[in-house]
């Protein structure tokens, strides 16, 4: 069982138009949304930072800001937020052999250096103490510039707000990320774990 229920969507009805962004990021709104609604200004503030992190402004896409998203999550270990940023990656477009090798991503030919670059900046960043040094400074900046470091940084640090909360929490995933993470995950020993709705 989860540490905290989630609402229902109609709970708040500003949260539930806010909310639709997820319709299409996701194809439903998630449950760690629907649980932050208990204080409806978390899940307003959430939404619309969400937002704001993932415009893209610059080169860095929407599918790659969804794989640093799970590089991130992987590295912390939450096993519902690395299946919302696989299925989110794959909903924005992400290449099949991107998704079929995103575990491989520093040696497989799928993965430019300048992608490579940006999910070792997202492991680097996700790890306890920080690994950000002056080596990947040097190798982002050969591709990036620095609006597009700071929209990757945004990305690692909304994810770090949502592996706290989820893994926290306990939250119930969804059958939809479900399948996602079964399908690209789940060779590598993807599972639920605390988030099957039962356990905690």
């Amino acid at each position: 069982m989860p540490l905290v229920n989630p609402l229902d969507p109609s709970h708040s009805l500003e949260t539930a138009e806010l909310a639709k962004f997820f319709n299409e990021t996701l194809g439903f709104c998630p449950n760690s949304v629907l649980t932050m609604q208990h204080r409806p200004a978390i899940s307003k503030a959430f939404i619309n930072l969400n937002k704001a992190v993932m415009s893209n402004e610059g080169r860095v896409t929407s599918a790659l800001k969804r794989m640093i998203a799970w590089v991130s999550s992987n590295a912390t270990g939450c096993r519902y937020c690395q299946a919302h940023a696989i299925r989110a990656a794959e909903r924005y477009g992400a290449e099949q052999e991107q998704l079929d090798n995103i575990w491989e991503y520093r040696t497989h030919p799928a993965f430019s250096e300048a992608e490579r670059a940006a999910l070792d900046f997202s492991l680097l960043a996700s790890q306890v103490p920080n690994g950000v040094n002056a080596e990947i400074k040097e190798r982002l900046y050969k591709y990036w510039n620095e609006g597009e470091v700071v929209e990757m940084l945004g990305v690692i640090s909304l994810f770090g707000y949502l592996n706290r909360w989820n893994d926290s929490m306990g939250t119930s995933i969804e059958d939809g990320a479900v399948e996602s993470a079964d399908q690209y995950l789940g060779k590598h020993g993807w599972e639920k774990g605390k988030h099957d709705g039962s356990k905690y």
